[in-house]
């Protein structure tokens, strides 16, 4: 629930594999994201991607980032650019949450997709005393199959547990729900995952994830490290 620092970068990449259900999996890289601190309470984003596979890509719900839904028989190599911003809208004070906006674009830049998803996210969350972090998130994303526009809404929740001053874990939960789509799906996802802090700067995390209902993909893994500087 925070932006970058000021005038500070921060690059995340990441791995992840998904295994869907009755087609071929999807492998997705580098999960690119640069974040630059604008102001206080103001970041810009700017990330790309690359992704195989025939399913959708299951992204989780702790960062704000898009998750798609639509599954396709055929394997297919999709390339994206995201850009786009995040805002700091509250801190927290007694039971006021921290809270945070996020705005983003993704623009194919290679495969068959043409259409620019949109991606709105609203987040709020607590510090609590015992040094433990619960976080809820709300995204909105316009998105397309077959050249039809619908939307997507993905609500989450994660709470995360310090294990003393280097590692964490966290424990989440993440749905998909498509509206206005030819055959609508929905989709659920419990995740739990393990964070190491190497230097006040470097972070690196495993996440792993399983899908609680048909819809959903099997399984999902993802390996990942956030830099800043």
């Amino acid at each position: 629930m925070t932006t970058s620092p000021l005038r500070r970068w921060i690059m995340e990449s990441s791995y992840s594999f998904i295994d869907n259900r009755g087609v071929p999996e999807t492998n997705s890289f580098p999960e690119l994201l640069l974040r630059y601190g604008l102001t206080k309470r103001l970041e810009l984003r700017l990330g790309w991607n690359y992704e195989v596979g025939a399913g959708g890509s299951v992204v989780s719900g702790e960062s704000g980032e898009a998750l798609e839904g639509v599954d396709t028989p055929r394997l297919s190599r999709e390339q994206r650019l995201l850009y786009g911003l995040k805002a700091s809208l509250t801190e927290q004070e007694s039971w006021l949450p921290a809270s945070i906006f996020i705005l983003q674009g993704y623009t194919p830049t290679g495969g068959e997709a043409t259409a620019t998803q949109l991606v709105a996210a609203y987040g709020f969350g607590w510090r609590l005393p015992n040094r433990w972090r619960f976080d809820s998130a709300l995204r909105f994303a316009t998105d397309s199959d077959n050249g039809k526009r619908f939307e997507a809404w993905s609500p989450s929740t994660v709470l995360r547990m310090p294990l003393g001053e280097r590692f964490q874990v966290h424990a989440e939960y993440f749905g998909l729900f498509s509206q206005n789509r030819a055959s609508n799906y929905s989709q659920n996802y419990f995740s739990p995952g393990i964070h190491y802090l190497i230097t006040p700067n470097l972070e690196i995390g495993l996440r792993l994830g399983w899908g609680l209902n048909e819809q959903s993909a099997a399984f999902f893994s993802n390996v990942g490290f956030g830099f800043q500087f």
